[in-house]
């Protein structure tokens, strides 16, 4: 009786290639259709992205979406209060500014897709900042060997770090802490009395946020660069994933995309010529971006670390090293803070007492949050790192050309931070009830 109720139980099962069952094969066909957007696009064409977008939205799955609204919501308001807000002059300054954060969220971005927290970061960033200041200018190092040890600094320091963390067990949270302290002192200690060290204004480091290439080629080039790169490598991916027998995006899609991102670097390329040109640590931070994302979505290493955020222990039976994994994600976060710290340390030609204080920490994470990256770990890219900041410092830039007092700008970037999480959070429970989580 048994086995008659067992084949009733599965008399729509079929055979996959491989041999293994199949139950109700149609519905199967259908769930894969009405998930995967690319089998929409091609089938529906432009309604394939109205369905796919209503489906996100009820599913919970906003993605950038948020924060690109946003960032066009406070350009336009800033530039009806002030016209000097999207000015060539204006926009530049918010490019270069916003590198020295910027370079630490990244750092930041791995650490919360694993769902923890680097505390260290700010300090770490000052310390490595004053290495190199006393090694390049009180002990006379070549300038590029005080830099690559000052990074390489804050590599040990993060792996430390991790070390407590993923070896002894203890709280990520209390770990950095500590650190933020230890290396705040150290950073001190290291600067001596004076309390500052001015840098060659003409030096590496220096150059790094004032050297522009004045020639109305390099933007223009690099936006060249850029739209062709990404059609390439946009074309070659789909074609590969045809010729592997899985889902891709039609032509037109991959058409429209290049198209949209051409008229973004474009336009920014013409800004950049109208004042001083493309600024070296604006390329320096998009390279930076594309290396990360790379290793992020395109390396084991990379999927590791999103396995790690979504389950310790389904990683730790799927054979993942959880404990390298974990010590080398926060070495990447010591490296991103040394080399925050110097693009910061080249804006005020100098590493002082100052630096990697103040609300630096604290804007770091909250670019990473802004831009995306979810706190509870497993879901961020580091493009959410350049979105994030790019709100802080717009705002920060347009409150200041309209004279507000600094404690107000304080108060609305919390603000900013805080529905950014009530987002993240409103998300996660959106996509639990939807099944997606």
């Amino acid at each position: 009786m048994s086995i008659d109720k067992t084949s009733a139980n599965v008399d729509k099962t079929t055979d996959d290639p491989k041999g293994a069952p199949v139950v109700n094969p149609e519905a199967a066909a259908a769930a894969v259709t009405a998930v995967d957007p690319r089998l929409l696009v091609r089938e529906q064409g432009l309604l394939g992205y109205w369905s796919e977008f209503k489906r996100k939205m009820k599913a919970g799955e906003l993605g950038s979406l948020p924060v690109i609204v946003g960032l066009a919501v406070i350009c336009v308001i800033f530039q009806m209060l002030n016209s000097n807000f999207l000015s060539a002059q204006n926009i530049n300054d918010i490019t270069v500014t916003m590198v020295g954060t910027g370079m630490i969220s990244v750092g930041i971005v791995f650490v919360l897709l694993l769902g923890e927290i680097d505390l260290s970061v700010g300090s770490v960033s000052g310390a490595a900042s004053a290495l190199m200041a006393v090694l390049a200018v009180n002990q006379g190092w070549p300038e590029w060997a005080a830099i690559l040890l000052a990074v390489g600094a804050g590599v040990a320091i993060g792996a430390l770090h991790g070390f407590f963390f993923a070896v002894l067990g203890a709280p990520a949270f209390a770990v950095t802490l500590a650190g933020l302290l230890f290396w705040l002192g150290f950073m001190l200690k290291v600067l001596g009395e004076d309390g500052t060290i001015n840098l060659d204004g003409d030096g590496l480091v220096a150059k790094l946020t004032t050297y522009y290439f004045s020639d109305i080629a390099a933007a223009y080039g690099l936006a060249v660069v850029a739209v062709a790169v990404f059609f390439l490598t946009s074309f070659l991916g789909n074609k590969r994933r045809e010729a592997a027998g899985v889902p891709s995006r039609p032509l037109s899609d991959t058409v429209l995309r290049t198209v949209l991102l051409a008229v973004i670097s474009f336009a920014a390329a013409y800004m950049y010529n109208q004042y001083k040109g493309l600024p070296l640590a604006t390329v320096v931070f998009l390279a930076f971006l594309v290396g990360t994302d790379f290793v992020l979505r395109r390396t084991a290493y990379g999927r590791k670390i999103f396995a790690l955020g979504g389950s310790v222990e389904a990683s730790r039976r799927a054979g993942i090293n959880v404990t390298a994994v974990r010590i080398s994600v926060f070495a990447v976060s010591g490296g991103f803070a040394a080399i925050g710290g110097l693009f910061l340390a080249s804006k005020i030609a100098s590493a002082n007492q100052s630096a990697g204080t103040g609300d630096l920490l604290m804007n770091a994470i909250a670019a990473a949050v802004i831009g995306g990256t979810s706190l509870f770990g497993g879901r961020g890219r580091t493009w959410n790192a350049l979105l994030g900041v790019l709100v802080i410092v717009s705002i920060q830039y347009g409150l200041q050309l309209q004279s507000i007092a600094e404690p107000v700008k304080y108060m609305i970037t919390a603000a900013v931070l805080l529905t950014t999480v009530v987002i993240d959070s409103i998300t996660r429970k959106t996509q639990k009830t939807a099944g997606r989580a």
